[in-house]
């Protein structure tokens, strides 16, 4: 037996000895699975220590040590993915070593969580947990993950983008609601006219803006990348009479940078003047992916532009072009007779056994 648990009247004590080294200390706990618990890890934590190996750390801990060791290298956007993972989502996960977390443990948890979130957040859990538990390994803390579960499979919702014709009086409808705030109406024509994250549109700064080249090359990214985007006429024609040497593009009347998430209820308001629902920072980043490919603009390039290191996460933001769809299924009714052709110059073209559909 590893050790020995005792109650020293309702409080459970432990003790054990390793290398002629005895050790005896109280649990604070007066529920003894709890307790066994606290006495299992103990004894390990010292056996571990007697071989001069680090102890395994709790979930919570682990998270806690990758938060301290990627806060300067990874985005700011992923960083409070992680802390909010670390703070709300371990459950019963929390206090457990990582090396013993099981298969039936992480389910349980998972189930726990989907009965307070959406499904489609479940495979987000899954992935922060991963994350973290990858880093452990690399790091030779854990040997293996040692347990074992699939992404779900969850239904996908449609996909929102701004539609080209609404684009005027969505961006009129922010600049109704955004008043004499003119940084939240910059803010949005910075994400759908270059594509910027929310993230890149806090940190932008004029000293980024080439006037002579017309391009602005975001210098704070989510993966390090300063490509140059170029800039549109009409939003060089906007930006031109704010034109600054240096500061902060979108910035509040003290000259401070807005916090995250500050331009979401102007957005909901132009969502809901011209009856749009869903449209995010996020999607209107996808907007501008998606226009850019139905101009014929490649997948590496729109890459490029997006600053994706993978241009299968280009693929994930590039809307399907409906319009050519109808084109193509218009082509293929008329080939296979089942409406008329188009007519050019006032007749009828025959279809192709030569025959015509005009009476």
């Amino acid at each position: 037996m590893s050790h020995h648990l005792f109650r020293v009247g309702k409080v459970w004590h432990y003790r054990f000895q390793i290398n002629g080294v005895r050790v005896q200390r109280s649990t604070r706990e007066t529920v003894k699975h709890l307790a066994e618990s606290i006495a299992n890890r103990a004894y390990r934590d010292t056996k571990m220590w007697a071989r001069g190996a680090e102890p395994v750390p709790s979930l919570r801990d682990l998270v806690a040590q990758w938060l301290a060791a990627h806060q300067s290298i990874v985005s700011p956007h992923y960083i409070r993915l992680v802390e909010t993972f670390g703070r709300l989502h371990l459950y019963e996960l929390g206090d457990i070593e990582i090396d013993e977390l099981t298969t039936p443990l992480v389910e349980a948890a998972l189930l726990e969580h989907r009965r307070m979130h959406a499904p489609a957040t479940c495979n987000h859990w899954l992935n922060m947990l991963k994350a973290v538990c990858r880093w452990a390994l690399r790091r030779g803390v854990i040997p293996a993950i040692p347990w074992q579960m699939k992404l779900l499979k969850v239904q996908r919702s449609p996909r929102v983008t701004l539609p080209v014709p609404a684009a005027m009086d969505w961006l009129s409808a922010v600049d109704d609601y955004a008043g004499d705030r003119q940084a939240l109406s910059l803010a949005v024509r910075l994400m759908f006219g270059l594509g910027l994250r929310e993230s890149e549109v806090l940190s932008s700064r004029w000293s980024w803006v080439d006037w002579s080249r017309r391009t602005y090359t975001p210098g704070i990214t989510k993966g390090r990348e300063a490509d140059p985007v170029p800039i549109p006429t009409w939003l060089l024609d906007y930006l031109s009479p704010m034109r600054q040497a240096t500061g902060l593009m979108v910035c509040n009347s003290n000259g401070n940078a807005f916090p995250p998430g500050f331009v979401r209820r102007a957005m909901r308001a132009a969502n809901a003047a011209c009856q749009i629902e869903g449209l995010t920072p996020h999607r209107l980043r996808s907007t501008f992916a998606t226009l850019l490919s139905e101009q014929g603009l490649p997948v590496q390039t729109v890459q490029r532009l997006l600053r994706h290191k993978s241009p299968l996460t280009t693929m994930r933001y590039l809307e399907a072009n409906l319009s050519a769809a109808v084109d193509a299924q218009e082509s293929i009714a008329q080939l296979a007779g089942l409406q008329p052709q188009q007519k050019h110059g006032g007749e009828e073209v025959a279809n192709s056994t030569g025959q015509s559909h005009a009476e």
